[in-house]
């Protein structure tokens, strides 16, 4: 009478679990050795137990049967997709290259060197390009220095306001009394001007009253001999002018 057919499940007790797994083990190891013996095989089996620890079978060696499967598994159609991707990297770089030469060029006819190539009408379209640089190098030169001109007059004026207001403040610290005494001595000048007018003595303003006559001499004027100084007649009969 036969063994019954054993049903597959985990194994509850840890011990039968245990001695279950090293008897398999070793008819696996052997059965992978025997195949690998008796069909010329290359036959590789790794095992993991429960704890973590490693068993392991290679008929030509682990580290090259597992490359083999790895050049194996790499499919014909990841092969494509990676030589599109390649493809497509190298015309980017292709025109990358393209412009940066172009631009290498550009700045060479910019600064005037290799214009020899060049045609009539790329030499225009060079001129008018290095015209409208010019151009716009001129208005932006133009518009900075009308900045800056600006601005340095607003810092004037501030400095300026700056100085005034520190004057002012200097000038309200130390009091207004000076300029008062100044403004007093103006007025009292202005007062003296004002009141010093020329008054004609009374022969004068007769004499401007009457009509104009031909004189000679000042007969009206002549004063009598008590009114002479004595010093003065005594030296000479003329009469001196200061003495009218």
């Amino acid at each position: 009478m036969g063994r019954g057919r054993v049903e597959l499940k985990r194994i509850e007790n840890k011990i039968n679990r245990q001695v279950t797994f090293s008897k398999r083990r070793n008819g696996l190891l052997k059965k992978a050795y025997e195949l690998s013996v008796l069909c010329d095989a290359e036959v590789a089996l790794i095992i993991f137990s429960s704890r973590g620890k490693l068993y392991e079978f290679g008929s030509a060696g682990m580290s090259k049967t597992l490359e083999r499967y790895q050049r194996c598994c790499y499919t014909p159609q990841d092969a494509n997709i990676s030589d599109r991707e390649t493809q497509g990297w190298y015309q980017e770089v292709s025109k990358l290259k393209a412009k940066y030469e172009s631009l290498q060029r550009s700045q060479r006819h910019l600064l005037g060197e290799d214009l020899g190539p060049l045609s009539v009408k790329e030499l225009q379209q060079l001129e008018k390009q290095l015209e409208m640089a010019l151009s716009q190098a001129r208005q932006r030169k133009t518009q900075i220095m009308i900045e800056q001109m600006e601005e340095l007059r607003k810092r004037y004026e501030r400095h300026l306001g700056d100085i005034n207001k520190q004057l002012k403040n200097k000038l309200e610290a130390e009091g207004s009394g000076p300029f008062r005494n100044i403004q007093g001595g103006w007025e009292s000048d202005q007062h003296v001007v004002a009141n010093n007018t020329f008054s004609l003595h009374p022969s004068h303003s007769a004499a401007m009253d009457c009509e104009p006559t031909l004189q000679i001499g000042y007969p009206q004027f002549v004063p009598t001999e008590a009114a002479i100084p004595r010093s003065v007649a005594g030296e000479s009969n003329f009469i001196q002018g200061w003495v009218l």
